[in-house]
């Protein structure tokens, strides 16, 4: 796919000055707006980090259209973004690890570290995460932002910024993988050809999966997917009286038992899908999550062993994803198909573009 350049050349009219930090605000539907942003003091483990890298994200997207995601409701005007990557400008007084210069990509939650789901080491589960571009807390589509340390990850020479910035919607990918402890021998269904799907697929190949089949409903989406690596696609439709001609259809495609099933979409149709798709003693795992409800037989998936686990973003993966990607075992540069200026015309384009879909995979901002 060409990748698409949308880089304004009216560098006088609409470029942002160096001397203010300048943020993307969403104050209604549909209405962004590049606005001042005051930053929190620095604390003596925190960093100031220059944002070189933000990604637009799905839920990024519902927040535009809708104002919410699920139970997270916008409901004051909030600074998006949390796909990120960046350079360090300031360091507080106790940080050792990093220096005023280094190339950074950002874990953007922020967990109490206190409670027990912390203290055991699931801490994406905490109760009191503070998520970038999560209300009620600002994001990282800025000129700059004060992050901790810690959640601040150096990138090797070989590493963009770019890159640095897609660990964030990779990590989501490397979760489900670990959760379903996918290997070698782990043959795989994705349903869903968007972002999420597709880096499920790479950190599935990457965790030695033999044979993966994508199944969406959107032929551009599928031929990106097949372009990507996927062994085999198969077009579905939306329609849930297709299900048993269409499990049909892909249990014929991987020309044996699957192993697992990812949702990556997460409506009732598709969790019927997976469910019938999984062979006895298999696993369904659910990362999109697109309905907050389902009615969904799982008497007999129970009969058959099925099982159906779910995630929710990720912990301890920015490592393991820089690795990935420093080794060159998994490549994110295919995916940013579109980039902007962060400028208020660049920013108005970038999400439109990035809700239509189709041949938008991921939309990147370059500040």
């Amino acid at each position: 796919m060409v990748i698409k350049e949308h880089i304004s050349t009216d560098d006088a009219e609409n470029s942002i000055t160096e001397e203010e930090n300048m943020a993307v605000w969403l104050l209604g539907i549909k209405t962004l707006r590049i606005q001042p942003y005051s930053l929190p003091p620095l604390g003596p483990y925190d960093v100031k980090i220059q944002i070189k890298a933000v990604g637009i994200c799905g839920s990024d997207i519902h927040h535009f259209k809708n104002m919410r995601v699920a139970n997270f409701v916008v409901k004051r005007p909030m600074v998006l973004g949390h796909e990120c990557a960046g350079i360090v400008e300031q360091v507080g007084s106790q940080v050792k690890s990093l220096m005023i210069g280094d190339r950074v990509a950002l874990e953007p939650g922020i967990s109490c570290r206190q409670c027990h789901l912390c203290k055991d080491g699931r801490y994406n589960l905490c109760r009191q995460m503070k998520f970038f571009g999560s209300p009620p807390t600002n994001g990282a589509l800025a000129n700059q932002v004060v992050h901790p340390a810690d959640l601040c990850f150096k990138l090797p020479d070989n590493v963009s910024l770019e890159e640095g910035a897609m660990c964030e919607p990779l990590s989501v990918g490397v979760h489900a993988c670990r959760r379903a402890k996918v290997g070698p021998e782990t043959k795989i269904i994705i349903i869903g050809a968007g972002p999420i799907g597709l880096v499920t697929m790479l950190a599935a190949r990457a965790f030695g999966s033999p044979k993966i089949v994508i199944v969406d409903i959107d032929d551009q989406r599928l031929s990106f997917a097949k372009d990507l690596g996927a062994d085999e696609i198969i077009k579905v439709s939306s329609n849930v009286q297709d299900v048993e001609d269409e499990v049909g259809h892909i249990c014929n495609a991987m020309g044996g038992p699957v192993d697992m099933s990812f949702d990556c979409v997460g409506f009732n149709k598709t969790m019927l899908m997976t469910l019938q798709t999984t062979h006895p003693g298999g696993k369904v795992c659910l990362v999109g999550l697109g309905q907050s409800e389902m009615t969904l037989p799982l008497t007999s998936a129970a009969a058959r062993e099925v099982d159906v686990i779910g995630i929710f973003r990720y912990r301890n993966t920015w490592p393991l994803c820089i690795e990935l990607l420093r080794t060159g075992k998994i490549d994110v540069k295919p995916l940013i198909t579109h980039r902007y200026r962060f400028t208020q015309e660049g920013v108005e384009e970038a999400f439109e573009t990035s809700s239509r879909g189709g041949n938008a995979i991921n939309v990147m901002f370059k500040l």
